[in-house]
């Protein structure tokens, strides 16, 4: 059963924005296309390493890739992979020690954006980093705070939504892997962010699908009126798409957030982005706009016209 046709069948979304649904219904459309999330600070064993720029946590996780329906995805146990896979997060300063079990038939690996790694953890064959069936590989990233270099420039720090990806299936740029659904999002937070009240919102828009699909098809994201939600949008493939969000609005900035009232920062509803980018906000649903169904969707027209298009549905919470 397709999302669209589970929430169909099993709760109507007038019940939904009138808050009158099942809980187990809204906790199964939650999940629908968001995959789990390695939550902040799990797996903490409190070991600090000295770094140039402060210390680092270490924390651990193991990721599985799978088959997934006529592809490919990441779990965070066996038999539970998704398309997108898991959305890691992270703090400045940590260190997230991920290591791949290999549960496919195909060697596959995980190469990842923002964040620092050595040539031993780049994920791709020309550095050796794939993993043969059946295999495990260890792969180690390092998220750094903003510091000062000699000389008395600045080095930026490693906060804002990234992702990673297979580098190895089909050819030296994972190009078969991320097609088949091998890929996820990562989160890079710097200490005092607000944090968003539910799991992030991922959306993966490749060729013509978001998340491997198309309209019907297509994740529905829930949330109640008012609740703070967060949204990672990333691009794969071989086209540009715009992302449209209806009735919400971000600020052009890191978080999507201002920090001054008299801020000249655009404020967005639309943003372009291209294979390999990546970018994320937060906004508070259904502020100023209500409860209801809200499109979000690739605003170049033939896409959406083709099924790149889903529901950002927002309930009523005082009903």
């Amino acid at each position: 059963m397709t999302d669209r046709e589970g929430l169909n069948s099993s709760v109507s979304r007038r019940s939904l924005l009138l808050g009158t649904a099942p809980a187990a219904a809204v906790g199964g459309l939650l999940a629908a296309g968001v995959g789990p999330v390695v939550a902040r600070g799990e797996e903490s064993d409190g070991v600090d390493l000295p770094a140039a720029d402060g210390r680092f946590t270490v924390r651990r996780v193991t990721l599985y890739a799978e088959p997934v329906g006529d592809g490919y995805g990441y779990g965070l146990a066996p038999g539970k992979a998704s398309v997108p896979g898991p959305t890691l997060e992270m703090y400045e300063g940590e260190q997230l020690e991920v290591t791949l079990v290999n549960s496919t038939d195909r060697r596959v690996s995980i190469h990842v954006h923002g964040v620092d790694y050595d040539v031993n953890s780049d994920g791709t064959p020309m550095n050796d980093g794939c993993v043969p069936p059946g295999e495990r590989r260890r792969y180690v990233w390092r998220a750094h705070r903003t510091a000062r270099r000699q000389g008395g420039t600045i080095r930026p720090g490693s906060a804002g939504y990234w992702h990673y990806h297979d580098h190895c299936m089909g050819g030296e740029h994972g190009t078969e892997g991320i097609a088949a659904g091998l890929y996820a999002g990562l989160i890079v937070r710097r200490k005092g962010d607000l944090l968003p009240a539910r799991r992030p919102f991922v959306v993966v828009m490749q060729d013509m699908s978001i998340n491997g699909r198309m309209a019907p098809d297509t994740p529905t994201f829930v949330a109640r009126r008012g609740e703070r939600v967060e949204f990672v949008v990333i691009g794969h493939g071989n086209s540009h798409h715009t992302f449209h969000l209806h009735g919400h609005r971000w600020a052009d900035t890191r978080t999507g957030n201002l920090s001054s009232f008299h801020s000249e920062i655009p404020i967005l509803d639309n943003k372009t982005v291209g294979p390999a980018d990546s970018f994320g906000f937060q906004v508070i649903a259904g502020e100023g706009v209500g409860p209801g169904e809200w499109m979000y969707h690739c605003h170049v027209q033939f896409h959406a016209d083709g099924g790149m298009t889903g529901v950002f549905l927002v309930r009523d919470t005082r009903r």
